[in-house]
């Protein structure tokens, strides 16, 4: 068989009469022209696969790219044709070693494979559910399973949820103010010589249980460990002395930014024989930040202190239960008479509300406490306690800690699980065999036959013979035949 010219260019130029219309058939002869020069180099690139050696198939590149178009390119055996030449092709120009080193390339890189779809762990093949009526029930035991895998799944982001931002319970805070004294009395003379006389104001507090307390303030017991300490439900402390009995110090601060350790009280100790009254302001901090509205908000939402959202909702509620929102356009609500000495119009849209109340909205106001600090009679002295309602972390958390941590944990489930992926593995493999020998059992020599030939077309795929055709791909029916 002899080989055919692949430059369509030289082609055109020795067919009799030239070009009758010169410039149609010079563009579409240079496109055929760089299709088969792509051919022609991806044929090479198949021949470079061959089991030679590799100086030799070198050789073979650097004399493609040192001679003329005419020399034929070496011959590809394959199982099929005992000897079918490659066609003959026009190297890029250029020296011969670039030629060789970018079919080298070609050589090294393999084609993409196909990766078989895995089949589920846990399901059960359409075609094993079809022999095995029984099967149906355990596709729908896997379906309750999943179902209660996304149940679990959800709760479980809730509860990771929740201890980011735990849920908060409204308890009440017993706050302690006494105070101690020592070496007051004219009998510690001799005491008063070494250590001079002083005192000891102490604040401390309590988050009551069930909303009693069995203990005096003297005796107050160590907080519970479960409960937050009482530095954390404060912002700031301050405490005012006498500034005429203690000119350099008299003002006491505490900010919690600035000591991130929490306490579980405070004491302030000091020299001196006389009584006074000492002021306390405590700034309480609120998880999330509330506020103190302003008489006009106050008076028509009917709440003096309370978080941004929650002022929102009220509001929203408000409008709802009065019937203010414009049912031609839902986005605006009109004002009566309260509202409009609030935001000052006829009508607010519900986007700019949350800026519109920003200007009546203040930080809460301080809480101002006294005590005298005493210097005889009973020690400690002072029998005053102030009850203060303030938001509490929900008490659940280690009960949530520890159930996401049983939730990690489950090696039975994981055994179970593992022993059906087996059976299920086991399933797949009996179903193949039965489809092998039920075939052969139908039609023995087609079946063979077919074997065969899928075996032969792998053994090819795997020694990287190639598997096509070129002389049947230069026939217009190659092109025709069903996929």
């Amino acid at each position: 068989m002899q080989p055919r010219p692949s430059n369509l260019g030289q082609a055109l130029h020795q067919t009799p009469g030239g070009h009758p219309f010169p410039g149609h058939f010079q563009a579409v002869g240079q496109a055929q022209y760089n299709q088969a020069h792509a051919q022609a180099r991806a044929q090479l690139g198949h021949a470079q696969f061959q089991p030679q050696p590799q100086s030799q198939a070198a050789t073979q590149l650097q004399s493609h790219g040192a001679n003329n178009v005419d020399a034929p390119s070496p011959a590809v055996s394959t199982p099929n044709t005992a000897s079918v030449s490659a066609k003959r092709a026009r190297l890029p120009t250029g020296s011969g070693a670039g030629s060789a080193s970018l079919l080298r390339t070609m050589e090294l890189t393999p084609a993409a494979r196909r990766k078989k779809p895995k089949l589920p762990e846990k399901q059960i093949p359409d075609k094993v559910a079809a022999l095995l009526p029984e099967s149906a029930l355990y596709t729908q035991l896997v379906e309750f399973e999943g179902r209660v895998d996304a149940a679990l799944a959800r709760k479980k982001l809730d509860i990771q949820e929740s201890l980011k931002n735990p849920p908060r319970v409204q308890r009440t805070l017993r706050i302690y103010v006494f105070n101690t004294f020592a070496n007051q009395t004219e009998t510690d003379l001799e005491k008063r010589k070494t250590e001079p006389p002083s005192w000891s104001l102490k604040i401390i507090g309590r988050i009551l249980e069930g909303g009693t307390d069995a203990h005096a303030a003297g005796s107050v017991q160590r907080p519970s460990t479960s409960q937050p300490k009482f530095s954390s439900f404060f912002k700031k402390i301050t405490i005012y002395l006498d500034q005429g009995l203690y000119p350099d110090n008299h003002v006491i601060l505490w900010e919690g930014s600035r000591s991130p350790a929490l306490h579980e009280g405070f004491e302030v100790k000091r020299k001196g024989d006389k009584e006074f009254t000492a002021i306390i302001r405590l700034e309480m901090n609120y998880v999330p930040e509330k506020f103190k509205l302003s008489p006009a908000l106050s008076e028509v939402l009917g709440i003096s202190v309370e978080t941004r959202p929650r002022i929102l909702a009220a509001l929203w509620h408000y409008v709802k239960a009065r019937k203010l929102q414009i049912p031609s356009d839902p986005s605006f609500f009109m004002c009566d008479k309260p509202l409009r000495r609030v935001f000052g119009d006829e009508k607010v849209k519900f986007g700019t509300v949350s800026q519109k109340i920003t200007p009546h909205l203040f930080p809460p106001p301080p809480i101002h406490l006294e005590h005298t600090v005493k210097l005889s009679g009973n020690c400690p002295a002072g029998n005053t306690c102030y009850d203060v309602l303030v938001d509490v972390p929900f008490s659940l958390e280690k009960e949530m800690s520890s159930f996401l941590a049983n939730l990690e944990k489950h090696k039975e489930i994981d055994a179970c699980d593992e022993a059906i992926c087996a059976a299920i593995k086991k399933i797949h493999e009996h179903r193949r065999r039965r489809a092998f020998f039920l075939g052969f059992s139908q039609s023995p020599a087609e079946f063979i036959n077919a074997l065969i030939a899928s075996q032969s077309r792998d053994l090819k795929l795997v020694s990287g013979d190639a598997s096509r055709n070129t002389e049947k791909e230069h026939r217009s029916d190659f092109y025709h035949q069903p996929w």
